[in-house]
């Protein structure tokens, strides 16, 4: 138990808002009299929020290495409208308006990644620039009227099911994909430890990490019996399984995560170490606009049309949910995983208030005072960390003065991405 307690609170930004969630799960599922945790409602939860989720690992990624995307609701209006236009106008089928949207939403993201990343202007100025831009040929592209209804083949990509074989009353595939990313997530978590152990940088105990493990493949199978009790596996949930472990194998175990790491928490360190900053900067801004196109899609098959408002706020729903799901202000700090609790601790904020009868307007003070908390929590944790290091600091540099060299060492070389402790 004392190992548990000193895991928590050295990672209080991490687990945190992992105890948050389950603290407003457990308050609305009483709220709401036990409506929350149904498996129609989570079904619900998972198909109302995608594009939130799509968007928020994104978000993570760009908050990571510093910078910030407002043009994110812009975009996914823009990439929506000109869909909608290929799908109904046009007439062309899905698998060939998918790939278009996302090209061309790569496209606009590596217009931002080239003004932030090699011309060095400022990407709250950029992206700021890319909201009105967007926004405005959003308003060209649909002359200010809505496009739709669009083909039922991409209304099944928003609100569809995979084709599953029913058992008993209960669907066999969410079970299948549960254990394949229960076992993927786990199978991250053991090779960070063994990476840590190679480096010589502090790692979890073996026991920890089995918990850890254990309490992942638990909460990944709780959630897919609550899909199997109600028609299956939701087609956008599947490709957020996709999503969620891809990005989270390339931001743990990849050169290329470790690179966006390195350029959050210190650029200049990053490019004296043979990081290519600028390149990394730009390619991401390019995924965050791919990311954003796939979910302008998934918003307006939802939606079953292209309407010019389409996005709004958008991008502050997906920088509250990496900010609550631990990213930090300054860069260097956040994971795949935590931006999918913050994500889902807005999702499930929206639907428990909506539920309760809470109108528009408290829904929005409260989750802005939630916003708020978290990167208030951020900032504590970070000063008591600071503060924590220069006691240590203090004490080891205090010697007996016959002791040559007392208080110093020869500082162990850090892997680029790793935080030196």
């Amino acid at each position: 138990m004392n190992a548990i307690r000193d895991m928590v609170r050295n990672n209080a930004r991490q687990y945190g808002m992992v105890i948050a969630l389950v603290a407003i799960v457990v308050l609305f599922q009483i709220l709401t009299g036990g409506l929350l945790l149904r498996p129609l409602n989570i079904t619900n939860v998972v198909m109302q929020n995608s594009y939130v989720l799509v968007l928020a690992i994104g978000m993570m990624l760009v908050i990571i290495t510093g910078h910030i995307d407002l043009s994110v609701g812009s975009v996914v209006a823009f990439v929506g409208a000109v869909s909608a236009i290929m799908l109904t106008d046009v007439g062309l089928p899905l698998p060939i308006v998918l790939p278009l949207a996302l090209v061309l939403g790569a496209l606009i993201g590596a217009w931002h990644g080239f003004w932030i990343g090699y011309v060095r202007i400022p990407a709250f100025i950029v992206t700021l620039a890319g909201m009105l831009i967007f926004r405005g040929a959003t308003l060209l592209v649909l002359g200010g009227e809505s496009v739709g209804p669009l083909p039922s083949s991409v209304r099944r990509l928003a609100g569809g099911f995979v084709p599953d074989t029913e058992v008993g009353g209960v669907y066999l595939l969410p079970f299948v994909l549960g254990a394949a990313a229960s076992a993927a997530l786990v199978w991250i978590q053991w090779n960070g430890r063994a990476r840590n152990i190679r480096h010589d940088l502090p790692a979890a105990s073996a026991q920890l990490t089995l918990v850890k493990s254990a309490l992942t493949a638990a909460v990944v199978m709780g959630f897919c019996f609550m899909l199997a009790a109600h028609n299956g596996v939701p087609v956008v949930g599947l490709l957020l399984v996709a999503l969620i472990v891809g990005y989270a194998f390339l931001m743990s175990s990849t050169t290329a995560g470790r690179h966006i790491y390195a350029v959050g928490g210190s650029e200049r360190a990053a490019m004296l170490s043979g990081v290519n900053t600028r390149r990394t900067t730009f390619w991401v801004f390019v995924n965050m606009g791919m990311l954003s196109a796939l979910a302008g899609v998934l918003f307006t098959a939802r939606l079953n049309l292209a309407t010019p408002g389409a996005g709004t706020m958008f991008e502050l729903d997906a920088i509250a949910a990496a900010f609550i799901g631990g990213a930090s202000a300054s860069g260097g700090v956040g994971t795949v995983i935590g931006a999918v609790v913050g994500a889902l601790v807005m999702g499930v904020m929206n639907n428990g208030m909506s539920i309760i009868g809470l109108g528009v307007d408290w829904q929005q003070l409260i989750k802005g005072l939630v916003l708020l908390l978290a990167v208030a929590f951020d900032i504590y944790n970070k000063k008591r960390a600071a503060a924590g290091g220069t006691s240590k600091a203090s004490q080891e540099t205090t010697g007996p003065a016959d002791e040559p060299g007392s208080g110093e060492s020869e500082p162990k070389p850090v892997p680029i991405g790793q935080a030196r402790t």
